[in-house]
């Protein structure tokens, strides 16, 4: 087994090849391990500007600021003054969705686990200002309730604004300025920024999307998703060496390196605690804890999150039982190639637990009847337009929807082949990943509710109840 500065050396001989190979512009690693914490940086910020990466540049870390919020939620609970399992509408009594029966009863810990059930890709813009995410969570007021709350996962971006909105109206700052106050600064971070105007101030990458499939990724329009949705992880940038000092708190019981008990002893772990299991998708977490992705495998359990910005892609993950973080940020390309290769050598190295292999299509799929699966399910940022053809062959039609659709990607039509169970696989690699569909549920005719593909996806060509 090598040690910690091996791995680093292996990393920076191996990274900047990696780079080419995926495409990737650019992109900085840090690996945290037994208290000891080694990084690096390879390729290009902005492949407009030609400025270089290096340890101290900022990435966005996209949906890893979900530990961030939940952090700040804990926090909270560790004080007395938020209750798991009240209503949130203890603490905000304006919280209103689509369903009035629904938005009574949703709990702080079903926000947190991601089974509050209603409709969670929405990412309407309501300006920059300190009342933004006030302002987004008035918007919540008619979005779809999926399923009763509790029962079931379905990724939750909107949840994780409200519990945004939540920690602002408890501790009586903005969002922004939790962060700095509870986070940032007992932690002692120098290279973490909660928007532009602080990211600024450093070295920062920008995301690069690629314009057509095969084509080289240029840098993208825009740097940043709105402001509303920064409780989700919208705005928060930070070098790999910060991201890992509060990861090292996570490892450490709470405790911040100077000795700082950022959260109660014990809480750290309840965060990463299995709350509620997911269907088989293969590359998301097997379960999700308070805030925490987990990846329960037959050698042990890898937490952590993954984020996705405009270009930008970011991977966390720990190993409680080693002492063991690693995070990897990136600025667009094939990422998750890149995340394969160098989580695959550190969690080698250093680990106890190993990457697990991801979904691939079966040699020989068998044929199914798929009338269970046809149909046609819609979310705020998609349609997919399941069908069955006469030779038995299975497609899914793709069509973005909504305020991004722009920027997210273009229509596509794929082959879907039998994966397991009620589970259909694409035939071929998006992104260099083949993501497992799953079909839940029931809708009164023998036909499956949902498409599941990490978020629940509603059929809409049939009755199908919210509750």
């Amino acid at each position: 087994m090598a040690t910690v500065t091996e791995v680093q050396a292996i990393l920076a001989a191996r990274v900047p090849e990696l780079l080419r190979e995926h495409r990737i512009p650019g992109a900085a690693w840090a690996v945290l391990h037994d208290g000891q914490i080694v990084d690096g940086a390879a390729g290009l910020l902005s492949t407009g500007t030609g400025v270089e990466a290096t340890p101290d540049s900022l990435f966005q870390i996209g949906s890893i600021t979900k530990l961030w919020t939940s952090t700040l939620v804990l926090q909270l609970v560790d004080e007395g003054r938020v209750e798991l399992d009240e209503p949130v509408r203890t603490y905000l009594p304006e919280f209103r969705i689509g369903d009035e029966a629904a938005a009574a009863v949703v709990t702080t810990r079903q926000l947190l686990n991601h089974t509050a059930g209603f409709e969670g890709d929405i990412f309407t813009d309501t300006g920059v200002g300190d009342d933004c995410l006030a302002r987004f969570v008035d918007t919540l007021h008619d979005v779809p309730q999926l399923f009763a709350p509790g029962e079931q996962f379905s990724y939750n971006n909107a949840g994780y604004c409200v519990l945004g909105r939540l920690v602002e109206v408890v501790r009586g700052i903005p969002y922004d300025e939790c962060l700095r106050r509870h986070l940032i600064g007992p932690l002692g971070l120098t290279h973490a920024a909660t928007g532009p105007y602080e990211a600024i101030l450093h070295r920062v990458a920008v995301g690069h999307l690629a314009p057509e499939p095969g084509a080289d990724p240029r840098p993208a329009p825009v740097w940043a998703l709105a402001r509303s949705n920064a409780p989700a992880g919208a705005m928060l940038a930070m070098r790999p060496r910060d991201l890992l000092g509060f990861a090292r708190m996570h490892l450490a019981d709470g405790r911040a390196a100077d000795g700082t008990q950022v959260l109660a002893p014990g809480t750290a772990a309840r965060m990463r605690q299995r709350e509620v299991g997911l269907p088989d998708l293969g590359l998301m977490g097997t379960s999700w804890g308070l805030g925490f992705e987990r990846f329960d495998t037959p050698t042990g359990a890898l937490v952590g999150h993954d984020g996705n910005t405009i270009g930008q892609a970011a991977f966390l993950r720990i190993v409680v039982e080693d002492g063991l973080a690693v995070t990897l940020l990136t600025n667009g390309g094939d990422a998750m190639s890149l995340y394969r290769d160098v989580f695959r050598l550190v969690l080698g190295e250093l680990g106890s637990v190993g990457l697990p292999d991801l979904p691939r299509p079966p040699e020989h799929p068998e044929p199914v009847d798929a009338r269970r699966f046809v149909g046609t399910y819609t979310s705020q940022v998609a349609e997919l337009a399941v069908s069955q053809d006469e030779d038995g062959r299975i497609w899914i039609e793709q069509t973005p929807r909504g305020d991004i659709a722009e920027l997210v990607g273009q229509p596509s039509r794929r082959e879907l082949v039998h994966y397991r169970g009620d589970s259909l696989i694409p035939l071929e690699p998006e992104h260099g990943i083949h993501l497992p569909h799953a079909f839940v549920g029931d809708d009164g005719a023998g036909r499956a509710r949902f498409l599941h593909v990490g978020r629940a996806v509603r059929r809409v060509d049939a009755t199908t109840p919210a509750g």
